[in-house]
């Protein structure tokens, strides 16, 4: 397997980075910083509730045929356009079986969230995750023929958008209702403010579904039955495992506003002071997020390469690395990173390095799963996300109403270190690969030791420049300790 194989998923994960760091970046940098100014940590918590519902109901909207296109897309183009067509169609009507059930039932679901008087949040995300599943096949069918930059301009200029309607709504319009604007005044309702931030990410969901209209031409009126049953027998399994993998990620948030002491909106305010937390966590997830896009059709490409199994082994480390570097950034330099968010929310901090190291331990679970998807051992990845949800549930309900929001960082980390660990063990029966196991655990271990070790210096009175001097030098460090242990091992070379 020559670098040049490694080169080109290394390249395509730099594009599909770009757009994901991009687009969060405009997050980070503007949309964040605003959200948590404009609105108090209640409301805040309002929208990170709402948010995890959301993540929860698309996976039953999309039921994994976005991975189920890359196992039965690959190939030919023929077998591509039919995969295409029929993963489609059962999208569609699907989707408006859906929506048409959470419609009628939009008000009992608003009382159920405690939220009755908001039956237009039911509403809003209805549509939001319904065009966002539609979008799901055309945004897979870009990964598999490897048209990373349009998929890239696409999820970038979908964050845009949403940026454009949520400053037109939340600061646009009141000022043309100053201005004496009646459409204006007609239009937007100040009390009811974080409607519209639902409303501009349905607006721009909807737009971004608009764009991606010219890809159904290669639609084709064929339902083709049997390769459906296949489909979905391969994406049950799945189902579970993007199930189960929304709960492991986001179900501690609307667990705290039931487990958390006190009344609902002091949870709520706790909710949104871990929500805007978790913010900073992403930041590891953009990568591991980057990662996944490049990888998964990358992985079924190259499964039947002389030197496969080899090349995953080198992938994984190189994500390791990058991975260990990652979080030694963050976390040397939260000083400056927590200022993407309001004061208010800067006593959650401690949370960030535990969820730093769970997105760490997610992506490597990435990693090492990837043999019951070119098995086709789905069941297998059911059973380790079950795992991971038994391990979630179990802490949440055990430490959140001790440690609250902590209790939920610490859950987090400690599934996805369970699910990456019994995927890697399992892994080595089905379909062994000789991960570098040892230097993956010497990245994320030394860059561990270093972050602590530079907290043992107490400089909470010193200049924030003599802060991030201190913090520099502990990053070179590390990068230099890792220079001396691998050397021109770092570089790709052709084997």
């Amino acid at each position: 397997m020559k670098s040049s194989v490694l080169k080109k998923l290394a390249g395509e994960t730099a594009i599909y980075g770009v757009s994901s760091i991009l687009s969060r970046l405009l997050n980070y940098v503007i949309l964040t910083p605003y959200l948590t100014r404009a609105f108090v940590t209640g409301e805040y918590g309002v929208v990170s509730d709402m948010y995890t519902y959301a993540g929860l109901l698309m996976v039953f909207f999309t039921y994994r045929m976005e991975t189920t296109f890359f196992r039965f897309g690959s190939g030919s183009k023929e077998q591509m356009d039919k995969t295409f067509s029929t993963a489609s169609w059962s999208l569609l009507v699907s989707s408006s079986v859906f929506v048409s059930i959470l419609l009628l039932s939009s008000q009992f679901l608003a009382n159920q969230l405690k939220y009755p008087e908001h039956v237009d949040y039911v509403i809003l995300f209805t549509f939001i995750i319904a065009f966002d599943a539609l979008s799901a096949i055309p945004f897979a069918r870009l990964r598999l023929e490897n048209r990373p930059i349009r998929f890239a301009i696409l999820k970038t200029l979908s964050i845009v958008i949403n940026l454009i309607f949520i400053f037109f709504f939340l600061e646009g319009c009141p000022m043309l209702i100053e201005n004496g604007v009646e459409w204006a005044a007609k239009l937007y309702d100040p009390d009811n403010r974080i409607s519209f931030v639902f409303l501009s990410n349905l607006l721009a969901s909807g737009l971004v579904f608009i764009f991606l209209l010219p890809m159904f031409r290669k639609l084709k009126f064929e339902f083709d039955a049997a390769l459906w049953k296949k489909m979905l027998r391969y994406a049950m399994p799945l189902v579970v495992v993007g199930f189960a993998g929304v709960i492991n990620q986001l179900i501690s948030m609307p667990l705290m506003k039931y487990l958390l002491p006190g009344d609902l909106e002091s949870k709520l305010s706790e909710i949104g002071i871990y929500g805007g937390c978790y913010k900073i966590a992403i930041l590891m997830s953009l990568f591991t997020q980057a990662f996944n896009y490049a990888a998964e059709p990358f992985f079924f490409r190259n499964a039947k390469e002389k030197n496969a199994k080899e090349t995953y082994a080198q992938v994984s480390q190189a994500f390791a690395l990058v991975g260990s570097l990652a979080f030694l950034g963050i976390m040397l330099y939260l000083d400056v990173v927590k200022y993407f968010l309001d004061d208010p929310y800067h006593v959650g901090l401690g949370v960030v390095p535990l969820l730093l190291l769970a997105f760490f331990g997610l992506g490597m679970y990435y990693n090492f799963s990837i043999w019951f998807k070119l098995t086709d051992r789905t069941k297998y990845g059911a059973y380790i996300s079950l795992g991971g949800v038994a391990v979630t549930l179990t802490l949440n309900f055990l430490l959140i109403p001790k440690i609250g929001y902590m209790g939920a960082g610490w859950a987090a980390l400690a599934c996805y270190a369970f699910m990456a660990t019994v995927s890697y063990l399992i892994g080595q029966k089905y379909y062994p690969i000789a991960y570098p196991v040892g230097k993956i655990l010497g990245y994320i271990g030394s860059a561990i030791l270093v972050y602590y070790l530079s907290q043992m210096i107490d400089l909470s009175g010193s200049h924030l420049a003599i802060r991030l001097l201190v913090s520099t030098g502990f990053l070179l460090v590390w990068l230099g300790g890792i220079y001396l242990v691998e050397g021109k091992n770092l570089r790709l070379k052709d084997r």
